[in-house]
């Protein structure tokens, strides 16, 4: 029998492929508002702003961002266990449309402040509503390729912004961003909640129409009791905060997810999405740093795209080891650029191709993997009594590893030189290898349930 493609597969789970993909419409909102400081500070800082910001206000805006995450983990963790997964994908659409019209009317940079703030509380709810969504309407059979579909949206934000920002006013920018989430609020609210929040709160009724909507069949009612049964074992222990660290199969969750996160950050995503452009400045005379920045955003693109068509196949490990030695090679080749530099070689005349070229390799590296992988593991290794902690745990690890790495990145470039974050972040890359080797499991082709017996140590 011949085995059915990616578009097959598609075709007959479009009734999982349709709910994941109108979910994940904000994240293009929030790859927006991640990269915007990357084309707009320049904008704000020209005689032409409509906002008096200065140097010093870089930093700010880029880490208010983060800041807004933090103060929204309480409120993400009630808010999706009370009103459930899609509401909760609603109110962060919501609150981004309050964000862009804010930055859109600004005339005062504390205006801008609280749109930031407000965008990064929405990227928290988000983060955290989305991949839990899709790890409870997904099938196993797809859960690995859809759970891809919110970071591929989060790259053509970034790839839109970089289209866009550098070519408009920054209030029509912002016209942009709000229309995508306009559009996400009037499409998917018709879309189901997850049968798993409906059994959670004894919903049974509105779970089997719930599932038997997701399945687009009637005949739900063996993976009805399977879930039904996988969730009363997992609400049978108490999910109390402190069952993150002292259950062993969570504290194993909680390593995985702190590891991944601290990787992500500290292989320089935030530090590259943020600064793209004048971490390419040396490359201008052989392409602009707007067409340099566009160039990078599609290439992660691209490499979000691939990887989700293997993810599923390939697994998560092996992209995982993959991308991030490969990505320590990238990095470490832009910090020998930067420190040969540093030493007083004018190597940018001729070797400013280099930064261009480290960016461009790093791009499709790490997407591949490294900053795919996590976000589908997120949704896949906590159960059910505690995901909602777990996941918001995860999400405000990696806001809080965003920050310090920033601070890492400005700190050490004015005082001791622009190659030395990146001979750090190498360095990270290269002991996240060895940790995904040793630590972390292999989730591809198993059910959440199953999961969670493997992590146990159970033989299932």
């Amino acid at each position: 029998m011949r085995k059915e493609g990616n578009f097959q597969i598609l075709i007959k789970k479009r009734t999982q492929f349709i709910p994941v993909m109108l979910a994940c419409i904000c994240a293009i909102s929030d790859g927006m508002q991640y990269a915007w400081t990357a084309p707009s500070i320049p904008i704000l800082e020209s005689e032409e702003s409509p906002v008096e910001v200065d140097s010093d206000d870089e930093i700010w805006l880029e880490n208010i961002y983060n800041f807004g995450g933090l103060a929204g983990l309480a409120v993400t963790i009630w808010f999706v266990n009370r009103f459930g997964r899609k509401k909760s994908i609603l109110f962060a659409a919501v609150q981004h449309a309050i964000a862009w019209i804010m930055i859109a009317l600004a005339k005062d940079k504390a205006v801008i402040y609280v749109a930031r703030f407000i965008s990064g509380l929405a990227g928290d709810v988000s983060f955290v509503s989305i991949p839990m969504y899709i790890a409870e309407v997904a099938d196993k059979q797809i859960r690995g390729f859809l759970g891809t579909f919110i970071f591929i949206n989060m790259m053509i934000g970034v790839l839109v912004l970089y289209c866009v920002a550098p070519y408009t006013t920054i209030a029509n920018c912002s016209y942009v961003g709000l229309s995508i989430v306009l559009f996400q609020i009037c499409t998917f609210i018709w879309m189901p909640e997850t049968p798993y929040y409906y059994l959670i709160n004894g919903k049974q009724y509105k779970a089997l129409k719930s599932l038997q909507w997701i399945r687009n069949t009637k005949d739900v009612k063996d993976e009805l009791e399977d879930i039904s049964k996988a969730v009363k074992r997992q609400q049978s222990e108490e999910g109390r905060v402190k069952d993150l660290f002292t259950v062993k199969s969570n504290l194993r969750c909680v390593i995985i997810m702190t590891v991944l996160n601290a990787a992500q950050q500290f292989s320089s995503f935030s530090v590259l999405l943020m600064n793209m452009h004048t971490i390419l400045e040396d490359s201008a005379s052989f392409l602009s740093n707007n067409i340099a920045s566009i160039i990078a955003a599609a290439l992660m693109l691209v490499a979000c795209i691939s990887a989700s068509l293997i993810i599923d196949k390939f697994g998560r490990k092996r992209l995982l080891i993959i991308s991030s030695s490969t990505t320590s090679i990238a990095l470490g080749i832009l910090a020998t650029y930067f420190a040969i530099k540093n030493s007083g070689y004018a190597i940018e005349y001729s070797y400013g191709w280099v930064p261009l070229a480290s960016v461009i390799m790093y791009s499709f590296t790490f997407k591949v993997g490294l900053g795919l992988v996590p976000i589908v593991m997120t949704g896949e290794l906590f159960p059910t009594n505690i995901k909602a902690m777990g996941m918001t745990l995860a999400d405000a690890m990696y806001v809080g590893f965003s920050i310090i790495s920033i601070y890492i990145f400005m700190t050490t470039r004015y005082w001791l030189g622009m190659h030395v974050p990146f001979y750090i972040f190498s360095g990270s890359c290269i002991l996240t290898t060895f940790f995904t080797l040793w630590y972390i499991p292999e989730t591809k082709g198993k059910t959440l349930e199953e999961i969670q017996l493997m992590l146990r140590g159970i033989d299932n």
